[in-house]
């Protein structure tokens, strides 16, 4: 089989009741395009009929080609299963509920071939109809990682097109805690916007639930960002300076006998200064726990079965898996 020019990765996870819908469209665009391409769905662990129906698409197009992980591991590590198994000259990640419109993805390869930018990457346009406790909390999260080389990660989405040179550098980065959006800003490569505004997803609700979503944030930060271990010091250091001063009053009070009852003042300081204490064991823990995870080595995906390639047999089983998996 020859080489596409393009592929395009699409992580699925029970997506079963409208992915037939979402691979039509989405080879419908790519059809008006004057290029090969090839189609990569990845399942990441669906309980629904979206294996199925991913075999089924690959079996109508040989265009079109499936992964199925051995368990759910997660949406980063599916879009690491698929862009280890991309072939393509230039890569297009993209959801799987078409909230990612397709067809934004002509305007993303033509920026690509016309200047060469080795990342071309779509940006929330208008952010209104989101929560404002969401937006509030993504600001903060985004002021967090702001010392990341690219600028403006505010509105970043997974929605990118990535050359074959920024393909391969991403796959070069060997942490097993994947934030994809992220890795790809710390490339450094030079980038092009393309701003959209996000319609409504296809499948009813989202998917992410609210602990996924702190998860996540989590991953991102302590992949990125030392800083929440130099705020406990900075807690530290303020805490040590309003002690002394409260020390040198407490002395000055007892010597001139106006010592007053400070029950009070004591219980707060101590339930201050415990609950400090745990959130700071707890920030140390959670870098801990990264290098613990990161130790290990474990491979970031496992894929139980393939379909669609007629050069590759179906993988059956984990143990046939294994080997494809640890390049990623």
């Amino acid at each position: 089989m020859s080489v596409p020019i393009l592929s395009v990765v699409i992580p699925v996870y029970n997506e079963g009741d409208h992915l037939l819908q979402v691979t039509a469209r989405v080879t419908e665009v790519l059809s008006t395009l004057d290029l090969t391409y090839e189609m990569i769905l990845v399942d990441d662990g669906s309980q629904d009929q979206s294996w199925p129906d991913i075999c089924r698409a690959a079996g109508g197009d040989g265009r079109i080609r499936g992964l199925r992980l051995s368990r759910n591991f997660g949406k980063e590590a599916a879009l690491a299963a698929g862009l280890a198994d991309a072939r393509g000259e230039a890569v297009v990640i993209m959801d799987g509920d078409l909230q990612h419109p397709p067809e934004l993805i002509p305007t993303l390869v033509e920026i690509w071939q016309s200047e060469g930018v080795p990342i071309v990457e779509a940006v929330k346009r208008d952010k209104r109809r989101t929560p404002l406790w969401h937006r509030l909390c993504t600001k903060i999260f985004y002021s967090l990682l702001s010392g990341l080389p690219g600028e403006g990660l505010d509105g970043a989405t997974d929605f990118k097109l990535l050359d074959r040179r920024a393909v391969e550098a991403w796959r070069r980065m060997g942490e097993r805690n994947v934030f994809f959006r992220g890795m790809a800003a710390w490339l450094g490569f030079p980038r092009r916007e393309v701003p959209f505004s996000v319609p409504e997803r296809v499948g009813g609700r989202t998917r992410w639930a609210f602990f996924q979503l702190v998860r996540l944030a989590v991953t991102g930060i302590t992949s990125f960002t030392s800083l929440p271990l130099q705020l406990t010091t900075l807690i530290g250091g303020v805490f040590l300076a309003f002690s002394i001063l409260l020390g040198g009053q407490t002395l000055y009070m007892k010597f001139f006998g106006g010592g007053v009852d400070g029950f009070t003042t004591v219980i707060l300081l101590l339930l201050i200064t415990g609950s400090c204490i745990m959130i700071s064991l707890g920030v140390m823990g959670t870098y801990i726990a990264r290098i613990y995870e990161e130790v290990k080595a474990r491979p970031r995906f496992l894929v139980a079965d393939r379909c669609g390639d007629p050069e590759d047999p179906p993988l059956t089983g984990i143990g046939a898996a294994t080997s494809t998996s640890t390049d990623a």
